[in-house]
This record gives C-alpha cells, sequence and structure tokens, in this order.
C-alpha cells in the first residue's frame, strides 16, 4: 500500500511538473505579457530570492540555450543574455532592467560553480612539506597566532600551542588538505585580534575563579578548552559541505552583488568560526568527547538559517562587527 501511494504521488508530482506548471506559465505570459525570467526579476529583489527562481527557471526548461547559460563562463554571460533576451523577442531598449538584473543574477549562478570548482581544487591539493610556498605559509600561521614565541623547529611540539594534534601540522591537514590551511591563515591575518582571542580561550580548560564577577564567572564555568586549529579545520568541512551541496547559496547570493569569490567563503569562514566559538560556550559540553555532537547540533541550526532565502550569515563583515564572548 504504501508503495503505491508513493507511486500514485510520484505520479501526480509529475503531471505538476510537466503539464499543469506548463499550462499555468503559459496562462500567465497570456495575462501579463510577460515570459517568467521577466515575472521573476520584477517581482523580487536582487539577491538570493530572485537569483534562486532564476536558476530553477533556467534549469527545468525545455530551451537548450537556456540550460546552457547556466554552466557559460564568466566572460560569455553577457552575450548569453543578449541571446536569452532575442530568444524571449524582448526588447532590451524598452526593457533595460531586465538585462541588468539577468546579467547579475546569471554572474552569481556561474560565480558559485566556478567558486566550488576553486575550492575543490585547494582541497584536494594535500600539504606537501617540500613545497616553499606551503611551508611559509605554515610559518606565517605561527608567527600571527605567536608573535611573541619563537618556533624552536619544523618538527615540533609547539605546534600543539595553537591546536595541532601533534609535532608535524602536516597530518591535521588530510582531510581538507590547503583549503584548512588557507582559512586558518586568512582568520590569523585579517581578524587577528578575535583569532588570537579564540586561541587563548581554547587553551582555558574549565575552571572557576571565585574574585570574579557572577555574569563572568558563569562564561568562565563554561569555558572549556578545545583544539583550534583542529576546529579550524572541522570548520572548513563544514564550510565546504554548505557550498558543495548548494546551502550557501543563500548566503552567497545575498552578500555577493555578482560573482561569489573566495574571500567571500574565507569570510564566512570567519563567521563559522566565531559563531561555533559562541555555541560551544552555550552548550557547555562535559569533555572535548562532546565534540562530534556538538558541531552537528551547530550544522543543523546553520542549515536552518539557510532556508530563509533573506539570509545573510554576516552582511558586512568586519572584526569590528562581530564580537566573541567575553571570557
Amino acid at each position: 500500500m504504501k508503495h503505491f501511494l508513493r507511486v500514485l504521488t510520484q505520479f501526480f508530482v509529475f503531471l505538476y511538473c510537466k503539464l499543469l506548471w506548463r499550462g499555468l506559465k503559459f496562462v500567465a505570459r497570456k495575462l501579463t505579457g510577460r515570459c517568467e525570467l521577466q515575472r521573476i526579476c520584477y517581482n523580487n529583489k536582487h539577491g538570493a530570492r530572485r537569483t534562486l527562481k532564476i536558476e530553477s527557471s533556467l534549469r527545468y526548461s525545455k530551451n537548450g540555450l537556456l540550460q546552457s547559460a547556466l554552466s557559460v563562463h564568466p566572460d560569455k554571460v553577457e552575450k548569453t543574455i543578449d541571446n536569452i533576451m532575442a530568444l524571449k523577442k524582448i526588447n532590451p531598449d524598452t526593457n533595460p532592467q531586465l538585462s541588468i538584473s539577468l546579467q547579475a543574477s546569471l554572474l552569481q549562478i556561474v560565480g558559485y560553480r566556478s567558486l566550488v570548482m576553486e575550492v575543490e581544487k585547494l582541497r584536494r591539493e594535500p600539504y606537501d612539506c617540500e613545497n616553499s610556498e606551503h611551508e611559509d605559509m605554515l610559518m606565517k600561521l605561527w608567527k600571527e597566532l605567536r608573535p611573541d614565541t619563537p618556533l624552536t623547529g619544523r618538527i615540533s611540539k609547539q605546534w600543539c600551542e595553537i591546536g595541532f594534534q601533534g609535532s608535524d601540522p602536516k597530518t591535521d591537514f588530510r582531510g581538507m588538505g590547503l583549503l584548512g590551511l588557507h582559512n586558518l591563515l586568512y582568520f590569523a591575518e585579517h581578524d587577528k585580534a578575535t583569532a588570537l582571542q579564540m586561541l587563548n580561550d581554547s587553551l582555558q580548560p574549565k575552571h572557576n575563579e571565585n574574585n570574579k564577577p557572577e555574569w563572568e564567572q558563569k562564561n568562565l564555568d563554561k569555558a572549556i578548552g578545545y583544539s583550534f586549529a583542529i576546529v579550524g579545520i572541522n570548520i572548513t568541512d563544514l564550510a565546504h559541505s554548505l557550498l558543495v551541496s548548494g546551502a550557501l547559496k543563500t548566503h552567497l547570493y545575498n552578500v555577493a552583488p555578482e560573482m561569489p569569490s573566495l574571500s567571500h567563503l574565507q569570510q564566512t569562514f570567519c563567521y563559522l568560526m566565531q559563531e561555533f566559538h559562541r555555541f560551544w560556550i552555550e552548550e557547555d559540553p562535559s569533555d572535548i568527547m562532546e565534540f562530534n555532537r556538538v558541531r552537528s547540533k551547530f550544522h543543523r541550526r546553520i542549515l536552518r538559517q539557510l532556508k530563509n532565502p533573506d539570509m545573510a550569515l554576516c552582511p558586512h563583515f568586519t572584526a569590528s562587527d562581530l564580537h566573541l564572548v567575553n571570557l
């Protein structure tokens, strides 16, 4: 019986998508004198709400030109918009804003696709200790996070001071490749004060200080240590999964005027690091063994937020706009 109901439901969905929906689109065009792309652009403000609808319209179109628009090279976007306007018989002189709106949204769509490819390339590139660029980045990370402490050697237990698991950080980058190192260094360089505070907080075990005010004592009671660098690599994995799954489209389409770039993702990473830090303190885990539970719960919360098409996780990210819980 359940199988029959499932098949019946799929059948009606098929009828809706293939027949009823196309019929409704035809009626809407006759009544308004506008094609679907025009209605989307005129009825939705710039951002994810508009771009997601344009992306869906192009993807499910029967026309090959419209479908292929999703995968054009960024340099061909303007020409593609001209072709779409000609196909839909829309006069660009009487509809100048439509061309601008379509171009901005299509740049967001193809830019997101390009960003996924760029991020995947970084993730798949393993850390190579024979590569001077890789080594320089790692040394910069140490200097940013431990400016007053010289590193005694490339292989050293000192790496544990910034949250790596052993004496050689190379082994910790295996999961996320160079992407993890890029994100950690970006955070340390672009929001150094916050990164240093998070690092300091992460090194503090749960403790009590009776001479502290009551409100501060509550925060101190919840301040339990975690490995800063390892958490950064884990949050990189979280940001990567949001990007690849498409969940991050909502955020990036709302914050990037045109093509989303790697810096947009790295700013999002900085935001996620700070939010996870707050969330960790709020959850008050008994020990580090609860990390996966807390991370999964945090991931679900971010996913819920991103279901809102008007959501921008960090619309204007600056170090002065985002503050950590004062520990």
